[in-house]
């Protein structure tokens, strides 16, 4: 009886039980509702294959995409001290830094990198949207002065790619005066005559829009990207006005003069190499 219980029992329930599916294997297209299967999803760099919707890619990814690992040196941030207002909502600010520091293997919501595209030198900063969702607080805005001073130090362009909702509310006022802040390390890469470029990718939005994001001397937007500073409804509601269906996104944008280029994800580092190398 036990041979037959601890053997042929479960050999026979596992030839009939259903296994169990990862519920990631598909991803649904927001745009156009077709299901993708992650592996299809992932090898066309987070694109759908019928619609060319883009969806959101990790920033490690994204660095896998753009820039050769032996060109490739991690600037470190400079170490900054931790809750400034000693702030609690429903959890310590304390407590939500850990966690996203635990999670993503990152201090804050930037990095900063020494790199190659093509055959130019670049200072690169990106905005991690898994931490915090890339809100800027001290450390994005410090980390952003740093890798201006670094373009000027090594006379190379500084590209930064955004994705944030905009300024920490955790740090309050403190981080509301990034903005000015970051405005003032790109005005000193305007005086030292070193190129500015930026991508906005999905989403740029609040105060991230409102600061440096705007101020390239190139702006770059990735396909269908959202790019605002105050969100669609709140528009909406305040003038009481129906806004177009497009609002917001990287081709209204570039319609209305606010981006120069918008471009699909896989040509993206070509176009920055061409652009780079038209500038310098």
């Amino acid at each position: 009886m036990n041979w037959l219980t601890n053997f042929v029992k479960p050999k026979l329930s596992a030839l009939v039980k259903r296994k169990d599916v990862p519920e990631n294997l598909w991803q649904n297209c927001p745009k156009c509702g077709s299901m993708i299967h992650h592996k299809d999803l992932r090898e066309n760099l987070n694109v759908c294959n019928s619609c060319n919707h883009h969806f959101r890619m990790s920033v490690q990814d994204r660095i896998n995409l753009l820039f050769a690992k032996e060109d490739t040196i991690e600037i470190e941030l400079d170490k900054i001290s931790d809750d400034p207002l000693n702030f609690t909502d429903k959890k310590k600010y304390k407590d939500r830094l850990k966690e996203y520091r635990k999670k993503t293997k990152k201090d804050d919501a930037f990095i900063l990198l020494e790199t190659k595209i093509g055959k130019s030198k670049v200072i690169c900063g990106l905005m991690n949207f898994a931490f915090m969702g890339g809100s800027m607080g001290r450390a994005v805005g410090g980390a952003i002065v740093k890798g201006a001073k670094t373009a000027i130090e090594k006379k190379c362009p500084f590209i930064i790619f955004t994705s944030s909702g905009g300024a920490r509310m955790q740090e309050g006022i403190i981080s509301l005066m990034q903005m000015p802040r970051t405005v003032a390390a790109v005005e000193l890469l305007n005086q030292n005559k070193i190129p500015y470029l930026v991508v906005l990718t999905e989403p740029t939005t609040g105060g991230v829009t409102a600061s440096f994001a705007m101020l390239g001397d190139i702006t770059i937007a990735e396909q269908g990207s959202t790019i605002g500073f105050a969100g669609k409804r709140v528009i909406q509601d305040t003038i009481r006005e129906e806004l177009p269906l497009d609002f917001q996104k990287a081709e209204y944008l570039k319609e209305h003069g606010m981006v120069d280029i918008v471009c699909h994800r896989k040509d993206l580092k070509n176009n920055l190499a061409t652009v780079i190398k038209h500038i310098t």
